[in-house]
């Protein structure tokens, strides 16, 4: 894992075309803003869980369909 540290209104590019920006910093939260292509799907992590968790039940309900 690369850490970074960042001050507000600074940023990070990841392969050219997707940056994270520091857009507020107050106690214990920061604020990013992501900016990136549209065909890249960005996600808060519990929220790409959840979308990983549906994929795959949708998945074994698909296979036991099958059999």
């Amino acid at each position: 894992m690369l850490v970074l540290s960042r001050k507000k209104n600074e940023s990070i590019v990841i392969n050219n075309d997707i940056t994270i920006v520091v857009v507020e910093i107050r106690g214990d939260k920061v604020r990013l803003g992501v900016e990136a292509p549209r065909e890249v799907p960005v996600h808060r992590r519990e929220v790409y869980d959840a979308i990983q968790r549906s994929q795959q039940s949708d998945d074994a309900t698909s296979n036991s369909a099958q059999d």
